[in-house]
């Protein structure tokens, strides 16, 4: 496996594993449900988009019979993604206390993780690339006289 996509897998273990404390503490002290958008965006852009990520970058250049298109923007996507989504989440926790800096850290990271998913869409298009298209079996076979 490619250290991007094992990194990716990882990365989204750690964010599920960040996302359910933080869902516990809030269990635990009604009070933090106003942290409930970092825990929101912990576990689905985190965890699941995280893995997502991983899990494409393994399996879809199998099914294409190719090469990602671009491994080095895939590892820069990886430091992208997960400084965006830490900024998201500073944000959102930052945001009930000091709502500037909350709001800025929102956009920087907002912009920095849809930068991501941009870079991701732009990897994965690539390495599917366009397939020409195949005669159909209908056509292929002979005709009898």
């Amino acid at each position: 496996m490619d250290w991007y996509a094992r990194a990716f897998i990882k990365a989204s273990l750690t964010w599920f594993s960040l996302g359910v404390a933080l869902g516990l503490a809030m269990a635990a002290h009604p009070a933090w449900v106003i942290y409930r958008p970092a825990h929101a965006h912990m576990n689905v852009l985190g965890f699941v988009t995280m893995m997502i990520y991983g899990i494409a970058y393994h399996v879809i250049p199998r099914f294409t019979g190719s090469r990602v298109h671009s491994p080095r923007l895939a590892t820069v996507q990886w430091w992208v993604a997960n400084v965006g989504l830490a900024l998201l989440v500073v944000g959102f926790l930052a945001r009930p206390h000091s709502a500037a800096i909350g709001v800025h850290l929102l956009i920087v990271g907002g912009t920095v993780s849809a930068a991501a998913a941009y870079m991701f869409v732009y990897n994965i298009w690539r390495t599917i690339g366009t397939e020409r298209p195949r005669a159909s079996a209908a056509a292929a076979r002979p005709r009898g006289p």
